[in-house]
């Protein structure tokens, strides 16, 4: 926990002030018992009525006083702790949103929003007590021992017995509720996960009518949590009445002790009333101090949590290398990679060659991306995703990429803007290894939509002014028209204006879908990425999608991925994948005629006429 002191470095004022006010309470608290034990001997036993009063109104002003130094601490840990949860959960955020697709992976959603949420209102709430109370509760138990000892030291014989008991009661506590903290906090996500999924998934699960099951399974995990938490909650009750017993176990010993000395006259009656108020203020401190190490035990698993999630170091890094920085002339690489030359491959035996004009054409142009014997696997000692990719794509074209489920399209696409790091091979953007980008330069030559359409809260012009920022009326209009999005914004209320719900659910799938392209393309990008984002689209839409791309985007390189033929088959060429591999590349005349991969996708559209057109 000592990690995070950091980000209380801007209010040292607060967190060096809050303690000595709270200090200052607590020496004013000290004094009163043995005030009142001399009010009682000097003022009520000898009946002098002034010196009650007298030290009456003193003992008044010093409640005051200390009322005022702990009205003075909570201000300053208030400041403190509110500024401290602030500034860190800014960090995290800031952190998480520099991990790649791989390391968001590792953690998973509902588990990082716990860690910037609860997790860290347990720092911050730990972080108000340490000011609050941290030196106040010890220093009440240790000066209280201290005043009981200058009053009988015999007597105080007994509070210094009772210590190790309570340090012994501590300890068993401190050990075994820690590790069911941590156990709570991992099942705590398990619910988040599954609340998560209900939440986002209730369409789908009231459709196929399984809102029984699903409840069965969120009850499961609310069972567990609870489960959890009862053990951890039978723990930490012991604690408070264990310390009860050994308190008021001493608070009796003291007082028949004490009887006896002042039977004896060696106590008065006065010290006999302070030295219990003592030990009312030790079983008060005690109190405090157990709730603190549920507390700071509870705290101590957060901070864990946090730390794991601020060690983690970013997979792929915003910092270029030194060579090879963007805007600098290419670096030699070799000859370009004829993929008309390609051996077939072990998939169908096929590699469709391009024209000798196109590759005379191309021989000294660098490609806009280039893929060098690429392979990929989402785990590093499981199957690959993709292997030995090698291929080019040169400015101004528009490359269909098509293939079965799961066959590697979308991987394909998403090691362009470098979501994720090949572990093998190379990939160039215009002749420089990605690796060699800054990730926000990089990214701004890409316009992406992803396969899943995604909206944020606000306006349709909101929405597209996400690929450019500055966008003017004029551009987010064209960017509409080319992702033929303009019909129907013309028809809502408020047109550009119109509000998009959370995620864009007043909206149909094929609107979503042409908005995330209106997105993508605002920019003018120089490489579009279309994930299989015309899925929700009619054929004649689609048709008239591709033509207006084609019209409007002469200069940048285009993407399609998709499963259907139609989609692609007017692509400057396709890049057909299956299982991982590249089983072909070429037209779709030549694949047509080459390549049985795609003359099985090609028979497998839903008819001939859908496939023509």
């Amino acid at each position: 926990m000592l990690k995070f002191a950091v980000f209380l470095k801007p209010y040292k004022k607060e967190s060096i002030l809050g303690p000595l006010f709270k200090l200052i309470e607590a020496i004013l608290e000290l004094l009163l018992p043995t005030m009142v034990a001399l009010m009682i001997n000097h003022g009520v036993g000898k009946g002098d009525t002034h010196y009650v009063w007298q030290m009456g109104l003193l003992m008044l002003l010093m409640t005051v006083l200390g009322f005022s130094s702990s009205l003075v601490c909570q201000l300053y840990a208030a400041r403190a702790s509110q500024g401290f949860g602030t500034t860190l959960r800014n960090t995290i955020y800031k952190h998480i949103l520099s991990f790649s697709y791989a390391d968001l992976d590792k953690f998973g959603t509902p588990s990082l929003i716990n860690r910037i949420t609860n997790d860290v209102n347990q720092l911050q709430m730990a972080v108000a007590m340490l000011i609050r109370l941290v030196i106040r509760a010890p220093f009440i138990c240790i000066g209280a021992i201290m005043m009981s000892m200058i009053l009988d030291a015999r007597l105080a014989l007994v509070l210094l017995a009772a210590t190790p008991i309570l340090a012994v009661i501590l300890y068993l506590v401190i050990t075994k509720a820690s590790p069911l903290y941590r156990l709570y906090q991992k099942k705590l996500d398990h619910i988040a996960l599954v609340l998560s999924e209900n939440l986002t998934g209730v369409r789908v699960i009231r459709a196929f009518a399984k809102r029984g099951t699903e409840r069965v399974k969120f009850n499961t995990a609310s069972d567990d949590l609870t489960q959890t938490a009862i053990r951890v909650g039978r723990i930490s009750a012991l604690l408070s009445p264990a310390t009860l017993l050994v308190v008021n176990g001493a608070i009796i010993a003291i007082l028949w002790i004490g009887g006896i000395h002042i039977q004896y006259g060696s106590l008065t009656q006065g010290e006999i009333i302070a030295f219990i108020n003592y030990i009312t203020q030790i079983l008060l401190a005690l109190i405090v101090v157990t709730n603190l190490i549920i507390l700071f035990t509870k705290a101590s698993t957060s901070a864990a949590r946090i730390q794991e999630v601020l060690d983690t170091q970013a997979s792929i890094s915003d910092t270029a290398a030194s060579e090879n920085q963007p805007g600098s002339p290419p670096a030699p690489y070799g000859d370009v990679v004829d993929t008309g030359s390609m051996q077939p491959d072990s998939v169908d035996g096929i590699q469709a060659s391009l024209s000798q004009t196109d590759r005379m054409s191309r021989q000294n142009t660098v490609p806009a991306i280039a893929f060098d014997h690429v392979s990929f696997g989402y785990n590093t000692t499981g199957q690959l995703a993709l292997s030995d990719i090698d291929v080019d794509i040169y400015p101004g074209e528009t490359v269909g990429i098509i293939g079965g489920t799961g066959s590697g399209k979308s991987t394909f696409v998403n090691l362009i803007p470098r979501f994720y790091d090949a572990v093998k091979g190379s990939i160039r953007i215009d002749g420089i290894d990605v690796r060699d980008y800054n990730l926000t330069e990089l990214r701004q030559k890409i316009g992406i939509v992803p396969q899943k359409a995604l909206l944020f809260t606000g306006t349709i012009a909101d929405n597209i002014r996400w690929g450019k920022k500055h966008a003017t009326d004029e551009e987010v209009a064209r960017a509409a028209a080319i992702a033929q999005a303009e019909e129907f914004i013309g028809n809502l209320a408020g047109k550009y204006d119109a509000p998009i719900t959370r995620g864009g659910l007043n909206l149909s799938g094929g609107q979503k879908q042409r908005l995330t392209i209106a997105r993508a393309i605002v920019s003018n990008p120089e490489i579009l990425i279309l994930d299989d984002s015309s899925s929700a689209l009619d054929f004649a839409t689609d048709a008239a999608l591709r033509k207006s791309l084609r019209d409007n985007s002469t200069h940048t390189t285009v993407l399609l991925v998709s499963q259907r033929v139609s989609t692609v088959q007017h692509a400057d060429k396709i890049i057909v994948f299956d299982e991982g591999r590249i089983a072909g590349i070429g037209t779709h005349d030549q694949l047509m005629t080459r390549s049985e991969v795609y003359q099985e996708i090609n028979r497998s559209q839903i008819s001939t006429q859908e496939v023509d057109q």
